[in-house]
């Protein structure tokens, strides 16, 4: 695993010198003065260690009048009402608290305590330097995530790079709010010439927004479509399409699938526009076959073939419901060399996560059907509340005996903290 200075951070000393002010001292010279949310007993120890989300239920009291609103900046305090950091406040979602800089980070860089435009300022330019020495971009991949929400501590940020398009994807009330913040600091990164702004409605709207009431961003691109390259693979992609238009975070695992795709049959189950599919027929596969109930992506997936050069006698897709045509195969007793099922978020949030639970079960059962003895599974979840709830290999497993082969966090696209 890579490691960054900025992922080793909890190994780092904080120790500030006497001239640095606290967060307290920083608030109290405030002009607007800052609410202080207390959290209940025995919490503070997981904010500290770098979890960013302060649910509603670690909430003990709030200080502060008149109360705070969505989007306002608070202090984050322990039981004795010490600061132990800051971050947005949403009095609507339960994400109570967006923690953005710990007590202990302001004596590295207290200009941006308590203060949006340097702290994002500071931040953004960070992801892009990270990836930059991560050879990103380069010339054989133009398309990659430069801001991860959480990974890049900016919670509700993502940051899509097509060529000299950013695609912004935005979920978190503060966000939209600084929208036009965001928007400068990335037009003042050379690589970026276009913006592209994209709300993502049902999260806001537990946000607390009304979408219809949000001034519109000034750069919006005319055309829905662009052509991006990654591991020397080309790929038409519709801004109009899901998330960005691009799963950009599976950038390594559609190169591993590529090394390990000769000879072999393949089947990509919620293939969109064909990422996998299109890596392994690349890759030397002998058949692939890509499933997916849209019929703009699958369109996009066969001008992606031919934009490529592919033989489509060994490459085809299908619009079908994913488990209508596992059970359907099962039934007739077909199997594959490599299954790969990437379904969309089926738990966005945790109060959905049991009835989701079963729902990834039930498909990675039949996709273990359809897996060869001996053969892949190669599954995914981009559903967070699943996979940090320590249930998704008792869901994945399904009763079968597996052996795990790589397990994949993305590690220079989607970068996880804590670590």
């Amino acid at each position: 695993m890579l490691l960054t200075g900025r992922l080793m951070l909890r190994s780092l000393s904080f120790a500030s010198s006497p001239s640095t002010p606290t967060l307290q001292e920083i608030a109290s010279n405030h002009p607007a003065g800052v609410a202080k949310v207390v959290l209940k007993k025995g919490k503070t120890q997981l904010f500290k260690d770098g979890s960013p989300m302060v649910y509603s239920g670690a909430v003990d009291r709030v200080i502060g009048r008149p109360p705070p609103t969505t989007g306002d900046i608070v202090l984050v305090a322990d039981g004795s009402e010490k600061p132990i950091g800051w971050g947005f406040y949403n009095s609507t979602s339960m994400f109570r608290v967006r923690l953005m800089q710990l007590e202990e980070e302001t004596a590295q860089d207290p200009s941006s305590a308590l203060n949006p435009d340097k702290l994002l300022e500071t931040r953004i330019a960070a992801a892009a330097m990270l990836r930059q020495n991560l050879g990103l971009p380069s010339a054989h991949t133009n398309a990659y995530r430069l801001v991860n929400s959480e990974g890049d501590r900016l919670s509700g940020l993502i940051v899509d790079i097509f060529g000299d398009l950013a695609v912004i994807a935005s979920s978190a009330a503060w966000v939209q709010m600084y929208q036009h913040q965001i928007m400068d600091c990335l037009s003042r990164l050379n690589i970026i010439k276009r913006i592209s702004w994209r709300p993502t409605a049902e999260i806001l709207k537990e946000e607390g927004l009304d979408l219809s009431d949000l001034k519109k961003p000034d750069l919006i691109i005319p055309q829905t479509r662009v052509k991006v390259m990654e591991n020397q693979m080309s790929y038409l992609i519709s801004l109009d399409g899901q998330k960005t238009g691009f799963y950009a975070d599976q950038r390594e695992n559609r190169c591993f699938l590529s090394t390990i795709s000769e000879g072999r049959r393949v089947l990509d189950m919620c293939c969109y526009t064909g990422g996998f599919a299109l890596n392994a027929a690349s890759g030397g596969a002998l058949d692939v076959i890509g499933v997916d109930t849209s019929l703009p992506a699958l369109q996009l997936a066969k001008e992606n073939v031919a934009l490529n050069g592919l033989d489509p006698r060994r490459i085809s897709f299908l619009r079908q419901d994913a488990t209508e045509f596992m059970k359907a195969a099962v039934s007739r007793n077909e199997s594959w060399d490599i299954v790969i099922l990437d379904p969309p978020k089926l738990a966005p949030r945790k109060k959905v996560l049991k009835n989701a639970s079963g729902m990834y079960r039930n498909l990675n059962y039949l996709a273990m059907q359809l897996t060869k003895r001996g053969g892949l599974l190669m599954t995914c979840s981009c559903s967070g509340a699943m996979t940090q709830s320590g249930m998704v290999l008792r869901q994945w497993l399904g009763g079968k005996s597996l052996l795990f082969v790589r397990q994949e966090q993305h590690v220079t696209i989607r970068l996880i903290l804590p670590i």
